[in-house]
């Protein structure tokens, strides 16, 4: 059955912003990128240093996602990090607003939450064992 998470996507309102900060802000790696002109639409792959990507698509006439207040679906995304704190301070050195950091209640986990340019709750969640 399940073995992992292959991907996840994301749908944007401005490509080459979304582009930008997945690439550039948070340092995730172009698999492929290709144009789909019979929907107006591009699709980017994005490598996770664990195998895992993320799919950023735009679509000429998405709907904005309801984030807060929370709604059903998909909550946000999470990533595992080395260390909440500095990637905390790497994220807002690079202008992204960042929430302060939280421990888990039940693990005793650092973690932290940020947006996507399109709102989308995004989580750093430290690991080790």
């Amino acid at each position: 059955m399940l073995q992992a998470i292959h991907h996840a996507a994301v749908i944007c309102s401005d490509y080459e912003q979304s582009k930008n900060f997945y690439t550039e802000i948070l340092g995730l790696k172009v698999v492929a990128e290709n144009y789909r002109a019979e929907r107006r639409s591009w699709k980017l792959d994005l490598a996770l240093p664990d195998g895992g990507q993320i799919e950023l698509f735009s679509f000429p006439y998405a709907l904005a996602r309801v984030s807060r207040p929370e709604a059903q679906g998909l909550r946000h995304l999470a990533f595992v990090v080395a260390d909440v704190d500095a990637s905390k301070m790497a994220l807002e050195a690079k202008g992204v607003a960042v929430e302060p950091v939280r421990v888990d209640e039940y693990t005793g986990r650092k973690f932290t939450f940020f947006a996507d340019p399109d709102g989308l709750p995004l989580e750093l969640y430290q690991g080790g064992k």
